[in-house]
């Protein structure tokens, strides 16, 4: 996934989860910040951060009666020498395009779908073989839940996920379980917005009951998976798989 024009900037403040001081070219601007979490190992007074900048094209992407007032949206920043992707929508925006390389002769790939009491990032069909005949091709169709988290959080070359509790996540995890004793395939998808990471393991420290919960539907036949990122100033592309130590 790509952005239409980025420009770098150094954060100052954050007056609440939504918006955020910045300093772009020596003068004070407001952006949004496209990740309502706590981020607070990330936006730190003086580090530079990437904005996607909508100053040129305000008018046409944003008419009058919006109630959209900056037009610049915060999507990554430098910890460090590690640029980390911080748009809470890239994750899906990259597994859709991933998917068909996880999932061969994906016939379908349905965002938003709901099942029992939860709604799922992507419903998924896919072919086991190729067969002509259409009672044979429904046979050997593949139906599949999954659910994408991101994670931005990184300590030491560890990335974790949540990186504050998470009653929903927890849900999610409860229902693609039931997804599997219904008779569907089921993954959670930890999409780590950076490259390099040693391996990915729960946050035991900030949601215990996250980690207990994810290793309860894996017994239940979840899959999980964790990929990094390439990640660039306008782009974030799914890569590589990452070890999960449960």
């Amino acid at each position: 996934m790509k952005y239409e024009n980025t420009i770098r900037g150094r954060f100052t403040e954050r007056p609440n989860r939504f918006i955020a001081t910045v300093e772009i070219n020596g003068k004070t601007e407001t952006a949004h910040v496209k990740n309502t979490g706590r981020c607070r190992e990330l936006l730190t007074p003086g580090a530079t951060v990437i904005l996607e900048n909508f100053s040129e094209n305000f008018s046409e992407r944003f008419p009058e009666n919006s109630s959209r007032k900056t037009k610049f949206d915060l999507i990554a920043v430098y910890k460090g020498e590690l640029l980390i992707n911080m748009d809470s929508q890239s994750p899906n925006k990259a597994a859709a395009e991933f998917i068909p390389r996880i999932f061969p002769n994906v016939t379908l790939i349905r965002p938003e779908t709901k099942f029992g009491n939860s709604r799922f990032d992507f419903y998924i069909e896919a072919e086991k073989s190729f067969e002509k005949n259409s009672e044979k091709r429904d046979k050997n169709l593949r139906r599949i839940f999954m659910e994408v988290k991101g994670c931005t959080l990184e300590a030491d070359g560890i990335c974790k996920f949540p990186d504050a509790p998470t009653e929903r996540g927890r849900k999610h995890l409860d229902e693609l379980a039931r997804c599997v004793k219904a008779g569907y395939e089921a993954y959670v998808l930890f999409v780590i917005q950076m490259s390099g990471m040693k391996y990915f393991t729960p946050n035991y420290d900030t949601d215990p009951e996250f980690g207990e919960a994810l290793k309860k539907a894996v017994r239940a036949g979840v899959t999980p998976l964790a990929y990094s990122c390439k990640v660039t100033e306008d782009s974030m592309v799914i890569d590589k798989p990452v070890k999960i130590v449960l």
